[in-house]
């Protein structure tokens, strides 16, 4: 009896504390939802540059939040607070996220385009070049295979040395 008495004080002491969560207040610099997606956007761009070449950041001296946070003119308390107050509301934090994810999706596919007219046009290059090389030894291989005296054309036929060229 004492048992299952002391189970319900738990349960509901733990009942209790979760009702206690109240949302937090509107802080007075709170960032606007507009500038907090764009602030968001520049951030996940900037953790997936860190991501592939750290190094790189690093030996220039590049520090990525102090970046974020002198261009939007905020601190790190101000950014802390609105990003607090945004989470607490799950519908409004996703509409921001949604709106981060859309434009990040939006670049995902101007950039692919650009590679691929970029791979194309590499593409298009290696294919002129192999044609000029190919028709220069053509032209390499019907000199070696004539030989000219006078006006007069002497064919000789093609040894194992020119079917090399080929």
């Amino acid at each position: 009896m004492i048992k299952r008495i002391s189970i319900i004080l738990v349960l509901s002491v733990f009942v209790m504390a979760c009702n206690g969560i109240e949302k937090p207040k509107k802080p007075d610099n709170l960032i606007s939802k507009d500038q907090m997606s764009d602030l968001l956007y520049d951030l996940y761009i900037i953790n997936s540059a860190k991501g592939v070449n750290r190094n790189l950041l690093q030996s220039n001296g590049f520090n990525p939040e102090n970046y974020i946070l002198e261009k939007y003119n905020i601190d790190s308390t101000q950014f802390a607070d609105s990003n607090t107050y945004y989470t607490f509301d799950t519908e409004e934090y996703s509409t921001i996220i949604n709106k981060v994810k859309a434009r990040l999706e939006k670049e995902k596919e101007i950039f692919e385009e650009l590679q691929d007219k970029e791979n194309d046009s590499i593409k298009k290059h290696k294919d002129s070049i192999r044609n000029l090389n190919r028709n220069r030894n053509l032209k390499t291989v019907k000199k070696l295979d004539s030989t000219f005296i006078g006006k007069k054309k002497i064919k000789r036929p093609v040894g194992i040395k020119d079917s090399l060229l080929q």
